[in-house]
């Protein structure tokens, strides 16, 4: 393998050189000094989100009573700028310097004390702050779904919200940061995204910070959770049967199923059911010939798993009522282990839903997509919730608030301009792909414009994606 020379001073600059092949790979000569490229110039796409979804404009007024007299940086776009860092796979508020190197591209770029002292001001406002930016990325997103149109996640007009736990490792000692049930030590978030089924991804809608300890069944957080999450919602769809709460059986408890069942509220929800000794016994009580086989992934009968009602046999004078309970029975995978609850070598699983009617298996099928809800944690993940970077409580609440601004131009931007399997990219493969490229910044008739390369095997995504955000009409 060659090795590689530099950087040198601007006075020994020339062209590139590629000397003759020594190994595996060329050897290059490598200078700095050239202004005319851009670096993660295809993070123009998510600049363009920004501009055409009016984020920009909404969480600018939002936090304009935090922008100080003669400032010369507005808050809402200090945040968007950190936001667009952490997107582009930064996990500290000192990443927002990469976009600080391409002013032309990303405008003028605060200071890192200038960013620290607006997260410090914001931390300190509280609910203030939070419910200030949780309510213009409401209103962002209601003129998203309205823009994405047939591609949006409530086209149909349902809605699904997956709410789940996750664990966030902290290896220095923060605030709220205690031992965790899996005996790691760091805080214990609640979470909430929107489904957007198979043709795309999730977008968040809640993060409630909570700390290690927290209980994983802890009803009051997970009714705070699903509020938070509602409120992300178009009016609309803030109440009746056409928005659907997912979660697992954290979520089975009296409290938070009668929450959603209120009156006036009238939710539907899927909820995971602990196999308690009550359940078990019904299970034993179910006829053979009242098993019917369950849905794979494609809607096909899968072989070895069955489903079956058991509404009528335990008693459940205590839920709400149209609460059904279905039980499913499957072969355990290879290397599973059972449970004293499973019966006759089959893993035993159950969920409760107020849908009336429909088939069993689609019911079933339904609940276990609630699975897509990891993939949103992974990726979640891999966009700044690796870890907390900040040491107050507020100051991380703060941070998730712009890790869910990230998230949300991630799911925003392919769902207004990728199509086919492009859409269903996850953020590393956008990044690698697309973010990733630099292109050449040429100015003509007084406009700016990146060239990118032709050779590189995205180009074209990157070209049609800026065509179809362009196309789209400006906000106001």
């Amino acid at each position: 393998m060659g090795l590689v020379e530099g950087p040198v001073s601007c006075k020994e600059r020339s062209t590139l050189q590629v000397k003759k092949r020594s190994g595996s790979y060329p050897h290059v000569r490598v200078e700095a000094g050239d202004r005319g490229v851009v670096s993660q110039a295809g993070a123009v796409l998510l600049v363009e989100t920004v501009r055409k979804s009016g984020l920009d404009t909404a969480i600018s007024a939002a936090l304009a009573p935090w922008r100080k007299p003669r400032a010369v940086h507005d808050p809402g776009k200090i945040l968007l700028d950190v936001a667009l860092a952490v997107a582009l796979g930064g996990d500290c508020l000192a990443d927002v310097g990469m976009l600080r190197a391409e002013p032309d591209m990303f405008g003028p770029v605060a200071s890192d004390p200038t960013v620290s002292r607006l997260i410090d001001a914001l931390a300190a406002a509280g609910p203030k702050a939070l419910t200030t930016i949780r309510s213009a990325r409401a209103e962002v997103r209601t003129r998203v779904w309205e823009l994405a149109g047939a591609d949006g996640p409530a086209a149909d007009g349902n809605v699904v919200v997956d709410i789940d736990g996750v664990l966030v490792l902290a290896h220095s000692e923060k605030q709220d940061a205690t031992a965790t049930w899996k005996k790691t030590f760091g805080h214990h978030p609640l979470v909430a995204f929107v489904d957007h089924g198979e043709a795309g991804s999730g977008e968040p809608v809640a993060a409630l910070l909570r700390p290690g300890n927290a209980g994983s069944n802890t009803a009051a957080d997970h009714i705070e959770t699903a509020q938070l999450a509602l409120a992300q919602l178009p009016k609309h769809l803030r109440r009746g049967r056409q928005t659907l709460i997912r979660t697992d059986s954290a979520g089975g408890t009296h409290a938070f199923i009668n929450w959603l069942s209120r009156r006036g509220r009238w939710l539907a929800y899927s909820v995971g059911m602990t196999i308690t000794d009550t359940i078990h016994q019904a299970v034993l009580k179910i006829p053979k010939k009242a098993w019917t086989p369950a849905y794979d992934a494609g809607a096909t009968e899968r072989p070895g798993a069955w489903i079956a009602e058991i509404t009528d046999m335990p008693d459940l004078s205590t839920w709400p009522k149209g609460m059904r309970l279905v039980v499913r029975k499957e072969r355990q995978h290879p290397g599973a282990q059972l449970r004293f609850t499973d019966l006759d070598g089959l893993r035993l699983t159950c969920f409760a839903t107020n849908t009336k009617g429909g088939q069993l298996a689609d019911l079933e099928l339904r609940h276990r997509r609630r699975a897509r809800c990891e993939d949103r944690i992974r990726n979640a993940r891999a966009t700044g919730l690796r870890n907390l970077p900040l040491h107050d409580t507020a100051q991380n609440r703060i941070w998730l608030e712009i890790v869910q601004i990230a998230l949300d131009l991630l799911a925003w931007m392919p769902m207004l301009a990728l199509t086919a399997e492009t859409r269903r990219w996850e953020p590393k493969r956008l990044r690698l792909r697309l973010f990733s490229v630099a292109a050449q910044l040429v100015t003509t008739s007084r406009r700016r414009r990146l060239r990118f390369t032709a050779r590189w095997p995205w180009t074209d995504v990157i070209t049609h994606a800026i065509q179809r955000l362009a196309a789209l009409p400006n906000p106001g």
